[in-house]
C-alpha cells in the first residue's frame, strides 16, 4: 500500500484517537482556564501534521500481523503527542509564531492575553510560560496512550521504555543544536550526529514500539532502527532545505527562520565546505550577526546558491537513503509486502517531499 493510502486510512482513525485521549482529558477538569488550555492543546495538535510518526507504528505492527488489527491505534498516538511536544517547546527557542500555517501554541497564548486584557503579566512572558507547561502537558498525556488500550501490561512496559528513550535523545538533540548555535565552526559529522537525536530517534522509537507490540524477533529490531534513524536524517536534511528554499505558502513556515538564528544546518555547513575563502569570510561575518536584516538574509541565500548547497544537501540525503533502502532489503523476508510497500513509498515521499 502506498504512503498516501496509507495516510488516507489511518489518519482518520489517529485523529479521533487524540480527540477520545482529549476528551477523557477533560472530563477530569472544573477550573474554567484549564478548560480552555486543555482544548487549545487538543486543537492546537488537531490544526495539521503528516502523522508520519503513528503511521510508523501503525505501519511496523501491521506487517508483522497477518491481519490488520485495530487495537494498535490508540497506543500508537502517543508518539504523536511526544513529537508535538517537542515542537511546542522548539517554536518557543525557535521564536516562531507559527506552525503548519497555523498559530503556534505559545502565540495562542499571547492572543489569549490580549483578548482577555491581562495586565500581571506582559504578553509574551505569558505565552511563553504557558508554552512550556503545554510542552509538559503533551508529554505526560501521550503516556496515557500507553496506559488505556488492549495489550498487555508488559507489552506497554516495553513501549513506555522506548517512549521515555525517545525524550531523552530529543532534549539531547536541541541542547546540542542550542549549544551549536555559539559554535565558529561545526562538522557535517557533528550535524548528522545531532539530527540522528532529535528528528531520527523520535521516528526510530515510532517503529520500535509498533514492532514490540507485534513481538518481533530481536534480529529484526536492528533493521526497523536502521531504517528509522536513516529516515529521519533524510526528514532533517530535506526539512532544512525547506526551511530556507521551500514555499512558504506550502511550509506553512517562512523562509528566513533558520538564518536569522545562525542554525547550523546541512546548507549553511555545505555552503562553508564548498565557497572560496572571502565568500566563506563574508558568510560567516553575515550568519553571526545578531540582528540579520532582509538584506542579509537575501545575501545569505545567494551564498547557498553559488555553492550549490541543494544539490550537495541532496546528495548527502541521498547516502542516507541507500542505508534506509538496504534496511528494508532485510525487512522484506518477514514483514508483508503491503507494509513493505509503504515503507518504501514513505522513504520516496520525504527524499522529495515539498512540505
Amino acid at each position: 500500500m502506498k504512503f498516501g493510502e496509507y495516510a488516507k486510512t489511518f489518519i482518520p482513525q489517529i485523529n479521533e484517537a487524540i480527540k477520545l485521549l482529549f476528551q477523557e482529558k477533560l472530563k477530569t477538569v472544573k477550573n474554567d482556564f484549564l478548560v480552555s488550555y486543555y482544548t487549545e492543546l487538543r486543537d492546537y495538535i488537531l490544526s495539521g501534521g503528516k502523522r508520519i510518526r503513528p503511521l510508523l507504528s501503525i505501519g511496523a505492527f501491521n506487517s508483522l500481523n497477518e491481519d490488520h488489527n485495530d487495537k494498535i491505534i490508540n497506543p500508537s498516538v502517543g508518539i504523536e503527542l511526544l513529537h508535538n511536544a517537542s515542537l511546542i517547546h522548539d517554536d518557543i527557542i525557535d521564536k516562531d509564531n507559527f506552525r503548519r500555517g497555523e498559530p503556534s501554541f505559545h502565540y495562542r497564548f499571547q492572543t489569549y492575553h490580549q483578548k482577555h486584557n491581562l495586565e500581571k503579566m506582559q504578553k509574551v512572558d505569558f505565552g511563553n510560560s504557558i508554552g512550556i507547561i503545554g510542552g509538559d502537558s503533551m508529554y505526560f498525556l501521550g503516556l496515557e496512550a500507553y496506559l488505556s488500550n488492549n495489550f498487555a501490561d508488559p507489552l506497554n512496559l516495553k513501549a513506555i521504555n522506548y517512549y521515555h528513550q525517545a525524550f531523552i535523545e530529543i532534549a539531547d538533540g536541541v541542547l546540542i543544536e542550542t549549544e551549536m548555535v555559539n559554535r565558529n565552526k561545526v562538522s557535517l559529522k557533528e550535524y548528522i550526529e545531532m539530527i540522528s537525536l532529535k528528528t531520527g530517534a523520535l521516528i526510530e522509537k515510532a517503529l520500535l514500539i509498533g514492532a514490540s507490540y507485534a513481538n518481533i524477533d530481536e534480529k529484526y529490531k536492528t533493521y526497523f532502527s536502521t531504517y528509522g534513524i536513516n529516515l529521519g536524517i533524510i526528514f532533517q536534511i530535506v526539512d532544512d532545505i525547506l526551511g530556507t528554499f521551500g514555499d512558504s505558502k506550502i511550509t506553512g513556515k517562512p523562509t528566513d527562520g533558520d538564518i536569522r538564528e545562525g542554525k547550523w544546518t546541512c546548507l549553511l555547513i555545505e555552503a562553508l565546505n564548498n565557497l572560496e575563502i572571502d565568500d566563506r569570510i563574508l558568510l560567516n561575518s553575515l550568519i553571526k550577526k545578531t540582528n540579520i536584516t532582509n538584506s542579509d538574509v537575501s545575501k545569505v541565500k545567494k551564498l547557498f546558491l553559488k555553492a550549490d548547497v541543494i544539490n550537495s544537501c541532496k546528495k548527502q540525503a541521498n547516502k542516507y537513503y541507500e542505508e534506509a533502502s538496504d534496511a528494508l532489503k532485510e525487512l522484506s523476508v518477514v514483514i508483508k509486502s503491503s507494509e513493505l510497500e509503504f515503507f518504501t513509498d514513505l522513504l520516496d515521499f520525504v527524499t522529495k517531499r515539498e512540505y
